[in-house]
């Protein structure tokens, strides 16, 4: 997708935390977006337009069966019956199915099991900072490996196993890597768990893949449950490790808010889900396709348009929040579209919400005086993903 999509609408130019500029003034909360292929998609700018799309059944996410004029994949409307595991991009009721069975697996007691890990976890990597010095690279001292060993253990990964999962992981998600080490990472990732399912069906344990082998009814096939594995890497991992890096980012060069959020340890519920609105690392990730036609934000739209939304902006809507172009760790919660809306909702969000919260909660107290080690403009983005965030963020402490 990121191919096809006009530079304005992805980089994000001098400010690493607003939205890009293609994305922000006028034109209504629905306007037409020219592709790079040729093609007019119409861009969803608006908070409220976008949940409509999100929870309207009329748009559809089956990226198969539907012609995405983002997608370079072909329609292939003669699919008959889905039998992957993509359930991102399925529209109910084989999403439905899916679903149901990553829902049992996501409970209250596995999620707190988790919670103790992930402190376990943020502590064990700000300390072995510490005895390296007083300088890091944030990215891949803790950003990174945080959300990948909580993967592990929400999968069920072995310990013998897990250098390799960190390091295919860290390769294929890294916008560092070379397009043919992202394809032998990935394909490598694949294979990994085709053998971790093969191990779990042998072997089950009291894990999420185990839980999905063996209590989901009708059973689910070997290939449904690699594509769902692979899926919740992807999206447990690379949204949680750039939210960490930027979201460290972002409270480093508002020092006034690191100010009140270090005086105030009882903010950081509040300064999470601040942090995911004001950043919205989700760029255009997220498309949709109209069914049938359907007004949208008093545009028109006919049978077959793709619509994408804009959730930075949306998230930034003025309609919806005061002074959305501010950071402010106080301000009143209300619903966001970072974890985004309806039937797709993101099932992690609770563990996202958890790693962030304690994340940076182990930096800004076993850290004291931490701030960047070079200048915010030297900071490389990766704002050619669609998942926005910082390639480095070398910090320094007292």
């Amino acid at each position: 997708m990121r191919r096809i999509l006009p530079p304005d609408v992805v980089e994000r130019g001098r400010d690493p935390f607003g939205p890009p500029p293609g994305l922000r003034g006028g034109g209504g909360p629905v306007r037409p977006l020219e592709l790079l292929n040729g093609a007019t998609a119409w861009l969803v700018t608006g908070f409220d337009e976008a949940r409509t799309v999100l929870a309207d059944a009329r748009f559809s996410a089956d990226k198969l069966r539907h012609h995405d004029a983002t997608s370079l994949r072909p329609p292939q409307a003669q699919v008959a019956e889905r039998t992957d595991g993509a359930f991102v991009f399925m529209d109910p009721p084989e999403h439905t199915r899916l679903r149901r069975a990553l829902t049992g697996q996501f409970t209250v007691r596995r999620m707190r099991q988790l919670e103790s890990r992930v402190r376990e976890i943020a502590v064990e990597h700000v300390e072995a900072m510490r005895a390296a010095g007083t300088r890091a690279d944030l990215v891949p001292a803790f950003a990174l490996p945080l959300p990948s060993l909580v993967i592990c253990e929400l999968l069920g990964v072995d310990y013998a196993d897990r250098a390799e999962f960190q390091e295919r992981t860290a390769v294929g998600l890294s916008a560092s890597s070379t397009p043919q080490e992202q394809l032998e990472a990935r394909a490598g990732l694949h294979a990994f768990m085709r053998r971790l399912v093969s191990a779990k069906r042998a072997n089950p344990a009291d894990d999420l893949l185990s839980g999905l082998v063996h209590d989901a009814d009708p059973p689910l096939t070997d290939t449904q449950l690699v594509d769902v594995a692979l899926l919740l890497l992807t999206a447990g991992h690379e949204t949680t490790a750039n939210m960490l890096g930027l979201g460290t980012f972002a409270l480093l060069e508002h020092p006034d808010q690191l100010a009140a959020l270090r005086a105030e340890p009882g903010l950081m519920d509040g300064a999470v889900e601040e942090l995911l609105r004001f950043l919205s690392i989700i760029q255009l990730g997220v498309s949709r396709v109209a069914t049938e036609p359907v007004t949208l934000g008093g545009v028109d739209l006919p049978a077959g348009a793709t619509v994408v939304i804009a959730t930075p902006e949306a998230n930034r809507d003025p309609r919806h929040w005061p002074g959305p172009g501010t950071l402010d760790l106080r301000r009143a919660r209300t619903p966001h579209l970072a974890f985004g809306h309806g039937v797709h909702q993101c099932l992690g969000q609770q563990l996202a919400r958890i790693e962030l919260r304690i994340g940076l909660g182990e930096l800004l107290s076993r850290l004291p005086g931490l701030r960047l080690a070079v200048p915010a403009e030297q900071v490389p983005v990766r704002d050619d993903m669609l998942v926005f965030g910082v390639r480095s963020l070398p910090v320094t402490w007292s």
